[in-house]
């Protein structure tokens, strides 16, 4: 028996539709590449994405379709987002920082037919512009009078957003969105290909949908419509963590920072636009608190941090909980995922902490989101306790995880839809999950496991070192034994001797690497990921100076 409600899909532009109706008045502010301040509402946004669906239709685009953007945090990518999603056709998101290789790969897998980008980016469009295949039509997401970069840059035949959008008012009135299913396509991100070819992950309306309810609630983001939400994390990083659905899905007011993400200007749009909530990967907020420290300054709104995409440093939590008064909630996920997985908000049942142990339960990952189940798993498949000291192979199902690649013909779960993250983690008896490694990064020395995370932890705990990483590099005796590779704060000295002696009494000493290698910068992906793949390589011959430690 089927029960008797209406049966209404999830469709993203209902978001909007809802905000632009009951939150109408709240404001949207952007920090625009042109450089000034730009205020909009939601009743405001909600109506440009109509005519930009409109200025696509006219252009040809139609249900299917894959749209691509190459742009900043501003109101004129998110109204494009939608209006977009609007079409029936699919938002394909881009990064700008990743190798021209590899972003001529994906457009041309994606088979894009239209490329909408920012006006900083007119350059790095040209250089792409021959290669693409598919591409016919190229839009400058801006203004008329900003319109000759783009035909100094080459593009002489690019088209004017702001042009395109405003001729199609006269056609706004009676617009209605493309009715679609809710599982039609939507959304289209390329994980960052760190171990081959860049792989794409096709979101559903539905999946989008489910997955901004998650972001919103209390034990995530906590967000309601008196929340001023500064979203940091880039639209085409994993759809902006969800942060441009759920904002309007609860009214909330939405800052956006454009490409200026050094701490003087997300300090002045945190104080000026009253923020209390933000979101953004370890780099970003390392620069606020030394903008913070050098200036003097003092956070007087922002009450939550969302913090995922690598490890938050315990220094950088306790830095913001105990100077700032700032509650740092570490976050993980995958762009397979939508991407959220899990928020470290804490339990309501934990027995009473010590502050010690309420940082270290933080620092974990955090628990399961409602729409997503977890596993882990040894070497066997066989399912393992969760008792916070078995590691294994983490597995992930639900709603907004991933059944398969773009046109790949393979799913990429298991026959109980399980998807291998990749991750190796432990889970503890209250459901908290800890990341110890990626399976590709684990250290394995004399058959037992290491944890490079949790090394690097450590390492950059000290207060002379500003960022560690941990390789393995091959022994005879054990196969592997670790090497931490050392960036130090500037202007201070550190020995090897210091920094291992530093490990002595927080882990098992044969967790402790065998050398320290001191560097000016370590390497990083185009998602500000450390790239292990390329400091494997750097050093897959080095010959460790064994501590007598």
């Amino acid at each position: 028996m089927k029960g008797l409600m209406q049966d209404s899909p999830l469709i993203v532009t209902n978001i909007l539709d809802y905000a632009a109706k009951w939150h109408g008045e709240q404001v949207i502010v952007s920090r625009m590449v042109e450089g000034p301040i730009a205020r909009v509402t939601y009743k405001e946004i909600h109506e440009r994405a109509r005519l930009c669906a409109l200025a696509l239709q006219r252009l040809g685009v139609k249900e299917g379709d894959r749209v691509g953007t190459m742009a900043w945090n501003t109101s004129r990518h998110m109204e494009a987002w939608y209006g977009i999603m609007g079409l029936g056709a699919v938002c394909h998101t881009l990064n700008p920082r990743l190798f021209l290789a590899d972003l001529e790969y994906i457009v041309n897998h994606a088979e894009d037919n239209v490329l909408i980008f920012d006006m900083d980016l007119v350059e790095l469009i040209a250089k792409l512009a021959p290669k693409l295949h598919t591409v016919k039509t190229y839009i400058v997401l801006t203004e008329r009078g900003c319109m000759h970069k783009a035909e100094s840059a080459g593009l002489a035949g690019a088209l004017c957003y702001e042009d395109l959008v405003e001729a199609e008012r006269p056609r706004l009135h009676g617009f209605q969105w493309v009715r679609v299913d809710e599982t039609a396509a939507c959304g289209l991100c390329y994980t960052s290909g760190t171990t081959g070819r860049p792989k794409g992950v096709l979101y559903s309306h539905r999946a989008n949908y489910l997955h901004a309810f998650t972001v919103s609630m209390p034990d995530a983001s906590c967000m309601t419509s008196a929340t001023t939400v500064l979203a940091v994390v880039p639209a085409f990083h994993a759809n902006c963590w969800g942060l441009l659905f759920a904002c309007p899905l609860v009214g909330a007011k939405l800052v956006m920072p454009g490409p200026y993400l050094d701490g003087a200007s997300l300090y002045q749009l945190l104080e000026e636009e009253r923020c209390t909530l933000s979101a953004a990967v370890p780099t970003v907020f390392l620069g606020l608190l030394q903008y913070l420290r050098d200036t003097k300054q003092r956070l007087t709104h922002l009450k939550v941090i969302t913090i995922g995409g690598a490890a938050c440093p315990g220094l950088l939590m306790q830095a913001f909980q105990d100077e700032y008064g700032v509650e740092m909630r570490h976050m993980w996920g995958m762009t397979e995922l939508c991407p959220i997985g899990t928020i470290a908000g804490l339990k309501g049942t934990l027995p009473p902490l010590s502050k010690e142990e309420q940082l270290a339960l933080q620092l974990k990952q955090g628990r399961a989101t409602p729409f997503v189940d977890m596993r882990i798993i040894d070497d066997e498949g066989k399912e393992l306790p969760h008792d916070g000291k078995a590691y294994g192979e983490l597995q992930v199902r639900g709603p907004h995880v991933i059944q398969r690649y773009y046109r790949h013909e393979e799913d990429a779960v298991d026959a109980d839809k399980w998807f291998n993250t990749g991750d190796v983690a432990t889970l503890d008896p209250y459901g908290h999950m800890q990341i110890t490694d990626r399976s590709k990064d684990v250290i394995k020395s004399g058959g037992e496991w290491i944890s490079s995370i949790e090394v690097e932890n450590i390492a950059v705990s000290h207060p002379k070192v500003i960022e560690a990483a941990v390789i393995g590099i091959p022994d005879r005796k054990w196969t592997e034994r670790p090497l931490l590779v050392v960036v130090p704060k500037p202007g201070q000295q550190v020995s090897s001797d210091e920094l291992l002696g530093f490990f002595q009494g927080k882990i098992a000493k044969w967790w402790i690497p065998d050398d320290v290698v001191f560097v000016d910068e370590l390497p990083h992906t185009a998602t500000g990921k450390l790239s292990k793949l390329t400091l494997r390589k750097q050093f897959q011959s080095y010959v460790a100076k064994k501590s007598k430690l």
